[in-house]
């Protein structure tokens, strides 16, 4: 395992999935609070599973298109280091966010093609942290954990000039031409090691971890 590059595993559900992700040294876990996800955790399940992490690894909560009362119930309830955006959030409301919780945002960017790439000049100033994944194809998919990737070349010698993670589609088998090709040293996934969606699979990820 590479000690430079940081791994958060998204859609973590139950205890025994987390106490995997913090035995093989995932840096992040991606609580979900978007309702028409598989991996959607009510707040007394994220705040037991948060709870039960403490500070030995990095809680992100994953959001789309909330607004100000339903977020304020989920910080209220859910102890979380990062909210991450991953609707159509505007600049603007990224840093209301921020000003509101005090809490660092990271803004999740669909790519499919190198034009997608210029959102990244709307948001590398105020969000703290990108998430480059592949775009959803249509509105009735899920914004992300969908297993899709995208084409890494587009991303071959862009500066993002901000911290950044690549997603869409990792898996133990593509994760290291998916670092050569971007450069990444930040990794999320979700669908690439699970069994089913929202159960994880501890073979999956000590495979993934020790391929990158």
């Amino acid at each position: 395992m590479n000690s430079k590059i940081r791994v958060k595993i998204c859609g973590i559900t139950d205890i025994a999935d987390m106490d995997t992700c913090l035995r093989y040294g995932v840096h992040y876990v991606g609580l979900m609070f978007f309702e028409k996800s598989p991996r959607f955790l009510d707040l007394n399940l994220a705040r037991k599973l948060s709870l039960h992490a403490g500070n030995q690894i990095k809680k992100v909560g994953v959001t789309v298109n909330l607004d100000n009362q339903t977020m304020d119930k989920i910080l209220a309830k859910v102890p979380l280091d990062f909210i991450q955006l991953h609707g159509r959030e505007s600049p603007g409301r990224i840093l209301e966010i921020k000003a509101r919780y005090n809490l660092p945002v990271i803004k999740a960017i669909g790519v499919s093609k190198k034009s997608d790439l210029e959102s990244i000049l709307l948001f590398k100033d105020v969000a703290d942290q990108l998430l480059i994944d592949a775009k959803s194809s249509s509105p009735s998919v899920l914004p992300g954990g969908n297993g899709l990737n995208f084409d890494w070349n587009l991303l071959k010698g862009f500066n993002f000039e901000c911290p950044w993670l690549l997603a869409g589609g990792l898996t133990s088998e593509n994760v290291k031409e998916a670092i050569k090709l971007t450069g990444a040293n930040q990794l999320d996934l979700s669908s690439g090691v699970e069994k089913t969606p929202g159960q994880k699979d501890e073979e999956k990820i000590s495979l993934f971890m020790s391929s990158i």
